[in-house]
């Protein structure tokens, strides 16, 4: 498939978006920006958010993972329902009787004016990191598969990519993004449906021939049992649970978009919702995953145990290239499908693209605004002022989306799903052990000290993860790092508890 009429489908697809944008974004201040004057509509909120919550890392990590983890990553995903639930009944009717605008007003009510200072930060960087790690995943499969032929430098690419989601969030917002993340959720998961056809029929099964296929393979393969071992499936459900609450939960950006919808019912409903079509939609993922590697093999594809730097390595070898993990989705589709193939995966993959990016810009620009420099108390600012501000806050987010895109190419780790939740565990376990003290305790707490307790708490868990093996022998800590960072957060307010 030719570069230039994948570009160009690109651009036809932005030129969508802003149209959307235009539309909605008509009439829009400074309320509508942060959470759509409250009159967003709950089903549109759920379906988009499906698009928030996978991502493009979702969408090519997910199968990609098969190969490693059969189809463990549904283990995490049993504990996110979970999550989804506790989100419902538990922090949304906080948030609602509240009225927040931003959610981690709740702690400066709680506990104090550091605390609240504290977790907004927390978030900033969390989400900072996250969603820069699957914008860098996309714009990196768009670069190889596309722009490297047209003499487009990576660093062009981001910037033009930044710039297109800034003209369509930079007047509405969250009022924009609920009607844009319809459509480019929409977008993937169509994406996803007709890419799982054509390899079926491709490969000549139906749906019960190819799960005997895949399990034949072990790729079916769901629950680990081994105690010890960072996958064990207990493990896997509560981490699942734990990361839906902090990342979703906790997280300025998934909640401003559930605050955006008038009723707490609806909210709730939206959240619950959400979390049962997550669970059908990744398993489809996990299935493709499977078909994939399936497809691959029918090509010649082989996998093979390689040394690297004296560790074992598996990989994927098709015609002799390594397409292990992240790279097989993409480089199946564009480079052995046909170009019909090649053109809803690229529609498909920008939509998964876009989504997790415009939102979490969106939300920083908030949190900044409202948490850190304090738009709403600044009574002598007139609204053309505060837009001003915003705005200008808007394009130094930018910015730091684009330096760390940059990070993460030097990085250029093989799988970004399992980084991004790795890297989850430090960042999100502070806001987690701020919100259960706060929720689950009536104490208050020496707020001046309550920086340093989130600064130490991810400190001690990164030491306890490197050194796990001396300090617990034969058992792995995995993904519920996060729940250790939580509670030594926890235990460290607990200390600094006020009598």
């Amino acid at each position: 498939m030719s570069p230039i009429i994948l570009l160009s489908i690109i651009i036809v697809y932005f030129a969508l978006l802003l149209w959307v944008a235009y539309k909605t974004g008509k009439g829009s201040d400074n309320e509508s920006f942060f959470i759509g004057n409250r009159k967003s509509n709950w089903m549109l909120v759920a379906f988009g958010m499906i698009g928030t919550s996978l991502s493009g890392v979702t969408f090519v990590s997910v199968p990609g993972a098969v190969g490693k983890d059969n189809f463990a990553y549904l283990q995490i995903t049993l504990g996110y329902l979970i999550g989804y639930v506790v989100i419902a009944y538990v922090l949304l009717p906080l948030y609602y009787r509240l009225q927040l605008t931003s959610i981690y007003g709740y702690l400066q009510q709680r506990m104090g004016r550091l605390s609240y200072k504290s977790g907004a930060w927390i978030f900033i960087v969390s989400r900072l990191v996250g969603a820069t790690a699957r914008l860098y995943l996309v714009v990196n499969i768009l670069q190889i598969s596309i722009l490297d032929s047209l003499g487009v430098p990576f660093i062009v690419t981001t910037l033009i990519i930044l710039l297109m989601i800034i003209l369509y969030t930079y007047e509405g917002g969250v009022k924009t993004i609920v009607w844009t993340d319809t459509l480019q959720t929409s977008c993937m998961l169509l994406g996803l449906i007709i890419c799982t056809f054509y390899m079926l029929n491709h490969l000549n099964l139906n749906v019960g021939e190819s799960l005997t296929a895949m399990q034949e393979k072990g790729y079916t393969k769901i629950f680990e049992t081994n105690f010890n071992s960072p996958g064990f499936f207990i493990k896997q459900i509560l981490a699942g649970a734990f990361i839906t609450i902090t990342m979703t939960g906790i997280d300025q950006e998934m909640m401003q978009k559930s605050l955006s919808v008038t009723r707490l019912k609806d909210s709730q409903k939206n959240m619950v919702t959400l979390g049962f079509i997550l669970l059908g939609v990744i398993s489809l993922f996990l299935y493709m995953g499977g078909l994939l590697y399936l497809f691959g093999e029918g090509q010649g594809g082989q996998f093979v145990e390689v040394i690297k730097d004296g560790v074992p390595k598996k990989e994927f070898l098709l015609n002799g290239k390594d397409i292990f993990g992240d790279k097989i989705f993409p480089e199946v589709a564009l480079n052995h499908m046909p170009g019909f193939i090649s053109i809803i995966f690229i529609i498909a993959l920008i939509s998964a693209l876009f989504p997790s990016a415009d939102g979490a810009m969106t939300a920083l620009t908030s949190s900044l605004c409202i948490d850190i420099f304090g738009m709403k108390e600044k009574k002598e600012w007139d609204d053309k002022k505060k837009e001003k501000f915003r705005k200008n806050v808007h394009l130094i987010v930018a910015l730091a989306f684009l330096i760390m895109v940059v990070i993460f190419k030097i990085i250029n780790d093989n799988s970004m799903i399992g980084l991004i939740l790795k890297l989850a565990g430090f960042t999100y376990g502070p806001l987690l052990g701020l919100f259960a003290f706060g929720i689950f305790t009536q104490y208050k707490v020496n707020d001046k000290l309550v920086p340093y307790v989130c600064i130490i708490a991810p400190v001690i868990s990164y030491f306890i993860d490197k050194y796990q093996g001396t300090i617990f022998g034969d058992f792995k800590i995995g993904l519920e790092l996060l729940i250790i960072n939580g509670l030594l957060t926890f235990i460290g307010l607990w200390l600094i508890r006020k009598k």
